[in-house]
């Protein structure tokens, strides 16, 4: 009796078992990973949170000599993308999207000015001010109102996170976040502001001590 060799089932190669044996790993290791963040699952074993940190050290104490005359409140959605370049997104690639809000002061350096800068009439009803400009200081970002709306990553990068000391990490979104408050505020005409203020105090503060007439001019 013979049979066909047509119909002998052909054997899989070497290198297909060893991508079937990947697939499978990788499927079992998600299968795992959503599990475990399965709302209710961390719950069975419970969890407690210690705050082991040491105090707060004083590094240094700046005198400050200037004076913070206005304050401006900002927000930006954040959509950053990474790509690579011959892989598509789902197996290598991030897209997070991200909401920061942050500060930025606009503030007149009062250390700056000098003698000749400040001049009174002889009966001490007038005087006169220059000032230095106002000038923006660096954005501050609000870590209570800041947060990720989504974030979408690739399978190794998925894995990668597995092995990475700080996974998920936002500091590139957070620096994005930061540099477009900063154009922002270069634009929104905080310093006209803050310097509207600084002379609406100082003709205040001078008046109550008996000056009729102050100006007050800007320079460089």
């Amino acid at each position: 009796m013979t049979t066909s060799l047509g119909r002998l089932p052909r054997r899989m190669p070497g290198w297909a078992k060893a991508v079937t044996a990947v697939v499978l790993v990788l499927a079992v290791l998600f299968a795992g990973i959503r599990l475990a963040v399965l709302p209710g699952i961390k719950d069975l074993f419970g969890t407690e949170t210690h705050d082991r940190s040491g105090p707060a050290l004083l590094k240094s104490i700046q005198d400050m000599s200037r004076y913070d005359a206005a304050s401006g409140n900002f927000q930006v959605v954040v959509d950053l993308e990474k790509d690579s370049k011959y892989l598509p997104d789902a197996v290598r690639g991030t897209r997070t999207l991200y909401v920061g809000a942050g500060t930025v002061d606009a503030y007149v350096d009062l250390g700056r000015v000098g003698e000749g800068d400040v001049t009174v009439n002889g009966d001490r009803t007038s005087a006169t001010l220059r000032l230095p400009h106002a000038r923006r200081g660096r954005a501050a970002l609000d870590a209570d109102h800041s947060y990720a709306v989504s974030k979408q990553r690739g399978l190794l990068d998925r894995l990668g996170d597995l092995f990475s000391d700080n996974p998920n990490s936002e500091h590139a979104v957070q620096q994005l976040a930061v540099r477009h408050i900063t154009d922002a505020a270069r634009d929104s005409g905080l310093t006209a502001r803050a310097e509207t203020n600084t002379t609406g105090m100082l003709q205040g503060l001078l008046r109550s001590l008996g000056f009729k007439e102050v100006h007050v001019s800007y320079g460089a």
